[in-house]
Formats: structure tokens, C-alpha cells, sequence
């Protein structure tokens, strides 16, 4: 079994691969690369995109790197496989990003990134620190997960999912923030698993053991 996290010079990968590395020795899951190679994450079992920074800067970055996408896409969206998205991994997922100017997403899980507005003005933006998840949908993601645990975020922008069946979990902040969303074999997550403590390693041993 082999878990690729895409490469494509958008942030520190380093926390990341050492928190899915861990995982994936505790739960046998096999090996977790970090790669740029198309024809490598061809080969893979289970993809992950993360994510740093603004979404038109991520996605031209993404694109910059040939053949990466069409490889990600033949395997997850022809091929089946398990994807997760982290932060502006999970936002390039939606249908359009609005940070900045309007960019094309990969229109995987419909909706638009928008900036985050809280209804209380003295709620800063960008929403960062540790926020309670509350669970919208069940979904396998969630085992020993529950309304309450707590997760770590950084974000100015969120999706805002066409079909709410695809909001899997939120926190609030002067409102809703959309924290996980999913469709078939298809995960995003806003905040940052790898940097969520307890709550964080239990859904990445999840997601690597999921078979959507």
C-alpha cells in the first residue's frame, strides 16, 4: 500500500509526512511518500494534497508541475482511490476560489471559497487556533471522533459546499465554518490534521484505513 503526498512547493511538508508516516506504522498502511512524480502517484493507493497560502498561488503552483493534476485526477476521480485535501488542498476541491480573483477549483465537490465573515466584529480574521468540531454527517473518517474534539486551524477563506450532503463536519465562528466535506471517495479538511494533537492522528489513521 502506498499513500503519495503531492509535492508541489506549497508549504512545509515536513509535519505532515512524519504524522502519516507514524500512522501509518501503527495502523500497517503501508509506505507514505512525498512526490512530485506523475508516474508515481499513479501508482498510488491513497492521495494526499495539502496546502499553504492563497488558493490562486496554490493552484498555479499545482499546475506549474506537469502532469502532477492529470495524474491525481485519473487516479482518484477514474481510478476510485481515497483523497484527502488539507487546507487549500481541501479548498482547490471546490468549484471556484474567490481569494483575491476568481480562480477555477478542480470542481471535484461543488462550491465556492469565500472569505470568512463573522457575525461578531471583534472575531479576527484570519480564524486561527483550535476550534470544536461539530459533526454534520457520519462518515467512516469519524470513528472515535465526536462533537466537541477540537482540531487547529488557519484560514482566511472557506468552502461554502452547493449540496449540503457534502458538509461533513463544521465549527463555528461568528457563524458556520466549513471544516471537512466529503463525496464518495473524496475528503478535504480545513484545518490541519497533522497539527491536531489527538483528534488529528485518530483521522489520519482513519483515512488510511478507509476503503470508500
Amino acid at each position: 500500500m502506498l499513500t503519495a503526498i503531492v509535492d508541489y512547493e506549497s508549504g512545509n511538508l515536513h509535519s505532515a509526512e512524519k504524522a502519516f508516516q507514524r500512522m501509518a506504522v501503527e495502523t500497517d498502511a503501508g509506505e507514505v511518500v512525498v512526490t512530485s512524480d506523475p508516474d508515481l502517484i499513479r501508482t498510488a493507493d491513497r492521495i494526499l494534497l495539502p496546502g499553504d497560502g492563497a488558493f490562486p498561488a496554490c493552484r498555479a503552483a499545482l499546475f506549474d508541475h506537469r502532469g502532477v493534476f492529470e495524474a491525481m485526477e485519473e487516479v482518484v476521480i477514474r481510478g476510485g482511490k481515497p483523497f484527502l485535501g488539507i487546507c487549500i488542498g481541501m479548498q482547490m476541491m471546490a468549484t471556484r476560489g474567490l481569494e483575491y480573483t476568481e480562480t477555477p477549483g478542480f470542481d471535484w465537490i461543488g462550491g465556492d471559497v469565500v472569505k470568512i465573515t463573522p457575525s461578531d466584529p471583534a472575531l479576527k480574521v484570519p480564524h486561527m487556533g483550535w476550534n470544536d468540531l461539530v459533526i454534520d454527517q457520519p462518515h467512516p473518517v469519524f470513528d472515535g471522533i465526536e462533537t466537541g474534539n477540537h482540531a487547529y486551524f488557519v484560514h482566511s477563506f472557506h468552502m461554502q459546499v452547493a449540496d449540503p450532503a457534502h458538509l461533513l463536519a463544521h465549527v463555528d465562528y461568528g457563524g458556520p465554518i466549513t471544516a471537512i466535506v466529503g463525496r464518495d471517495n473524496l475528503l478535504g479538511m480545513q484545518f490541519h490534521p497533522e497539527k491536531s494533537q489527538k483528534t488529528g492522528l485518530r483521522l489520519i489513521a482513519n483515512f488510511l484505513s478507509w476503503k470508500p
